[in-house]
């Protein structure tokens, strides 16, 4: 084996295999959490599309499910730290795997940064606090930050005991949420999903409102690669996570699909949730369902989806900066590549998101804030997109660095169809429409595509070209240790 040009314990520099399948799965379904999905989505798609925006769930799922099944051969190929980083460099090169990192990264830094103040809020509803002050809410935000980092920077036990605790949560809210609704609640008839709402009517409508919330439900299933962000910390990682990352994404589409429907079909007044005039029609139909003491039982879930899916964001994003870092492709590499502590943790990548997002949060009253949230969702699916484009591309010249790794019988078949997918995606999610009122909100995808690749190849002038030795070195150890998971 080759030498590393770096003088360190290697150990220090290898994370510990201490994620199991359930602790791996885990990981992913706090990422993707249902009750974010749902609640994030929910009125959108509603006042957009009408009752009929529900077909949008099962679409945008099973185009997801095909993007999966690419991460799923991808990570028992590679099963390294960064995922969509990691992958996209041995596919092309480092300037591709560098971009591909890049939106990866801000699309979780700038999400870690969204769901602490999203989650505020509700921290505060649910603690009698009704109308807090901006202050206010950016404090509480800043502690749900420290709290979820804790977790990250101490590891282990902590670190999956929140993670299994959501877990629960997270099923119990969405499940018991869907199945009461659906069979003890239910106001409206099964044929009120196939009703716009006046939103538009055949073509017209499939091609116009129904697309926004096709746009928007992307952002409830992404997140289920987590679990292949920390491969080098999963122990059989080539068996373990094309099953826990397929498995997170179906288990919480699922579940976002059946506590949609329940809603739905339990909605009090259908005019006025559609009109917009009920601000939250979640809150409103299950108060109407269970009575008031279901606010504050919604408050609690909604915040505890918010903060788990918190904590999985930032466990996936410093394991990304961290391996970009090891790879010399980041400024302060060799303090962002470094690992401490007995589990060999990436202490100071996370130290760093704490800064970024603690100063996104405290920008929070700003419209700067919208403009770099609207593009979470489309640095996420970008990220995806690349490297998927690359094993497209790899496959259509003729070569198949993947055909000895997982599902290698159907990866032609299914890297094409997600290609397609993700393509009409982006198109979709890029595309301004006037939902704000300020035109560069709703250019504001376009507007932090430009503003962050222009950034990122400033960067890339100069660490690329370092990083083009030291990188490949320094990722054959953890794969060669693994050689008894193929």
């Amino acid at each position: 084996m080759t030498e590393s040009l770096i003088t360190e314990d290697p150990l220090e520099r290898q994370p510990v295999r201490d994620f199991k399948f359930r602790s791996a799965f885990s990981l992913s379904f706090a990422d993707l959490s249902p009750i974010v999905g749902i609640y994030t989505v929910f009125a959108i798609g509603l006042i957009a599309a009408g009752p009929a925006f529900l077909w949008a769930f099962p679409l945008v799922l099973i185009g997801q499910l095909f993007v999966c099944g690419v991460f799923g051969n991808l990570v028992s190929k590679w099963p390294l730290q960064g995922s969509v980083y990691a992958w996209s460099r041995e596919l092309i090169g480092p300037t591709y795997g560098w971009f591909t990192g890049w939106a990866y990264m801000w699309g979780l830094t700038l999400t870690l940064a969204v769901l602490p103040i999203t989650a505020s809020p509700y921290i505060l509803a649910a603690a009698g606090v009704n109308a807090p002050s901006q202050t206010t809410v950016e404090l509480v935000a800043i502690a749900v930050l420290l709290f979820g980092s804790a977790a990250n920077l101490f590891g282990g036990r902590l670190l999956k005991g929140l993670i299994y605790i959501a877990l629960a949560c997270e099923l119990v809210a969405s499940a018991g949420i869907g199945l009461t609704l659906l069979i003890a609640h239910r106001i409206n008839p099964l044929s009120v999903i196939f009703n716009t709402g006046g939103t538009g009517h055949g073509t017209a409508w499939l091609f116009g409102p129904f697309l926004l919330p096709v746009a928007y439900i992307a952002y409830s299933f992404i997140g289920f690669e987590a679990a292949a962000s920390i491969g080098e910390e999963v122990a059989e990682s080539r068996k373990v996570l094309p099953k826990a990352v397929i498995l997170s994404l179906a288990v919480g589409g699922l579940l976002v699909i059946l506590a949609c429907l329940g809603l739905v079909l339990a909605i009090p007044d259908m005019s006025a949730a559609v009109s917009g005039k009920d601000p939250n029609p979640i809150a409103t139909t299950l108060e109407h369902a269970y009575g008031s003491g279901a606010g504050r039982t919604l408050l609690i879930a909604l915040a505890i989806g918010f903060t788990s899916s918190m904590i999985a964001v930032q466990t996936a994003v410093t394991r990304a900066i961290w391996a970009s870092a090891r790879d010399r492709l980041l400024p302060g590499d060799k303090l962002l590549g470094r690992l401490s502590g007995r589990e060999h943790l990436p202490r100071y990548a996370i130290g760093l998101t704490i800064l970024i997002a603690g100063g996104l949060i405290f920008a929070g009253a700003s419209k700067v804030f919208a403009l770099l949230v609207s593009f979470s969702a489309f640095g996420f699916i970008l990220s995806y997109y690349l490297p998927i484009l690359a094993l497209g591309y790899k496959q259509w010249r003729g070569q198949s660095p993947t055909d000895d790794a997982w599902g290698a019988r159907w990866i032609r078949l299914v890297t094409a169809i997600a290609v397609v997918w993700l393509s009409a995606e982006i198109v979709n999610l890029l595309w301004p429409r006037p939902v704000n009122s300020e035109w560069y909100l709703n250019w504001g995808s376009i507007i932090m595509t430009v503003v962050l690749g222009a950034l990122g190849g400033l960067i890339a002038l100069r660490n690329v070209r370092r990083g083009r030795t030291a990188g490949p070195v320094q990722r054959v150890a953890p794969v060669a240790a693994e050689a008894e998971d193929a």
